[in-house]
């Protein structure tokens, strides 16, 4: 099968574009100039009208089935207080009645506009039941919090201990039914388990949510349990039927290294993996927290909170161990580390396991978002790639000066510094923690600014990227970290034929604009799977 897509805009590389493209299969075979693409005979000629085009994006962190199942949750997202809370959760008891539990996410005290600025606790979730559990997540996923029922369901009580996470006391010496890191994985225990069928359903929604929005590759951290092999099973039997063309690769996570030893003698040996649709990818660790939740691992303390310096999800040793065993076993790595102190402890980890070479395997962090120059430098020198969520910006600008000073915070969110010093870096979202819009991403690493377009000029505005720099990221810069850069991510002969067709040219828009970009058609290996009505 021959395609020729002409009248294009079609971004090839740094302020290169051309104007058609000719597609055999799933590759593309041509791409030049109306008069060279046309001289060529297809089977399908498809006039563009002018579009702009870029490389498929490729969301280089997230976690689709949990974007799935927030779609099926109380969203509290856009809550405005604890009131508000109580009372959408009250109303989502009302809407769905018989529920046996009641889970909700998306919450962030940082946004409250009226009552206490504070985390929820058991108190406040009782007021919604006492009769079943109730389990509502922070926009971050590293602070969960449940109700008297859910605490009562799990039989946790103050003596309850989780290596890597908190079960907060209240003053009464009780849990107050906060918990957070490891110990959030304790209390979504209380909510029962979903049938495969419903995950997958779930899981196939929120795929089509993603192709509709241009992405066409995604590097998802879903295995989050130690029953990890049903998940495993159901995502491989999802490709193996040609469920989805969206290309998939996994970020595995085990934080014990029991469970990670068990995948080693299980799935690693077993898994069929086609590299193309379907691909192996890397071990997901987490080291710390959130910003937000002042659970991100700081070197010295918060200057808001004097008393804590956030939370570590694994020990430095029990890292190390993790990172050993992966590379061992030729396993690429990615840590989730957001304070400077987790930052500190990823680089040493991973610089150990080099023994001398420059990162042969790509581990890589994620986030990466509380840093010094001496820290960057040090990456960029390792060649540790980084998996930066730009649409951090929309949240974080308005409280990280606070949280960590004026100073760390000049050298954090260092995107643009980062790019310049040599580093390998990919954008994603995180989602269901953000959106998983990739243009409100672009937006808000070339502005520096929250959707809200504040602070004007932009927060630290020596690191707004260049908009091609940014499509670079999501594309090219993403495949990198697959070992795929010379496979996708760009629109060059020889690649897949993976792109999208946007509604308005990206490089020449006003740059507020930039975050209304919406996908008109999507194509994955040289057939359009989506095109918008």
């Amino acid at each position: 099968m021959k395609t020729i897509l002409k009248n294009g805009k079609f971004y090839v590389e740094k302020n290169v574009f051309k104007e058609a493209v000719l597609i055999e299969d799933d590759i593309i075979k041509q791409v030049g100039s109306h008069e060279e693409i046309l001289k060529n005979s297809a089977d399908k000629i498809i006039d563009l009208d002018g579009k702009t085009v870029i490389p498929g994006l490729n969301d280089s962190h997230m976690h689709i089935s949990l974007v799935g199942d927030a779609m099926t949750s109380c969203n509290l997202t856009f809550a405005k207080s604890i009131d508000e809370i109580i009372s959408i959760g009250k109303n989502f008891i009302r809407l769905n009645p018989g529920l046996k539990a009641l889970k909700g996410r998306g919450w962030n005290q940082d946004n409250f506009q009226e009552g206490e600025k504070r985390n929820l606790n058991r108190f406040d979730l009782d007021k919604i039941s006492t009769d079943i559990p109730v389990v509502f997540e922070r926009v971050c996923s590293h602070i969960v919090s449940g109700n008297t029922k859910a605490l009562e369901v799990l039989g946790v009580d103050e003596n309850t201990f989780v290596d890597g996470g908190v079960v907060e006391l209240g003053p009464d010496g009780k849990p107050n039914g906060v918990f957070n890191e490891n110990a959030t994985r304790l209390i979504k225990e209380a909510i029962p388990k979903k049938e495969i069928q419903d995950k997958e359903n779930e899981f196939l929604k929120a795929v089509s949510y993603a192709v509709s929005m241009g992405l066409t590759s995604i590097q998802s951290c879903d295995i989050l349990e130690s029953d990890f092999q049903i998940m495993f099973d159901l995502i491989s039997s999802i490709y193996k039927n040609k469920k989805t063309k969206l290309r998939y690769s996994h970020q595995f996570n085990f934080q014990k290294i029991e469970d990670f030893e068990k995948y080693l003698d299980t799935e690693f040996k077993t898994g069929v993996y086609d590299e193309k649709y379907l691909s192996r990818g890397a071990l997901k660790l987490f080291k710390d927290g959130s910003l937000g939740g002042r659970t991100a691992l700081m070197i010295n303390p918060y200057f808001d909170a004097p008393d804590t310096k956030g939370v570590a999800a694994l020990s430095d040793e029990q890292l190390n161990n993790l990172c050993d065993l992966a590379s061992k076993n030729n396993i690429r790595v990615v840590t989730h580390a957001i304070g400077d102190g987790a930052v500190e402890s990823v680089i040493n980890a991973y610089e150990k396991t080099m023994k001398g070479l420059k990162n042969p395997l790509r581990h890589g962090i994620v986030h990466c978002q509380i840093t010094s120059m001496e820290q960057l430098r040090r990456i960029a020198n390792l060649n540790i790639p980084v998996m930066y969520q730009p649409i951090f910006l929309d949240c974080d600008l308005k409280v990280v000066e606070s949280r960590v000073g004026k100073e760390l915070a000049s050298t954090s969110y260092a995107f643009n510094t980062l790019k310049n010093l040599g580093a390998a870096i990919s954008f994603g979202t995180d989602s269901p923690v953000e959106d998983l819009n990739p243009f409100n991403n672009i937006y808000c690493a070339v502005t520096r600014q929250g959707m809200d377009l504040k602070p004007e000029g932009g927060f630290n505005p020596v690191e707004k990227m260049d908009v091609c720099d940014c499509v670079d990221a999501y594309t090219i810069g993403s495949a990198f970290n697959e070992f795929k850069e010379f496979s996708k991510g760009r629109i060059k002969e020889g690649f897949l034929a993976d792109l999208v067709v946007i509604d308005r040219d990206i490089f020449t828009v006003d740059h507020n604009e930039i975050k209304d970009i919406r996908a008109e058609k999507t194509m994955i290996g040289g057939e359009f799977v989506f095109e918008r009505s």
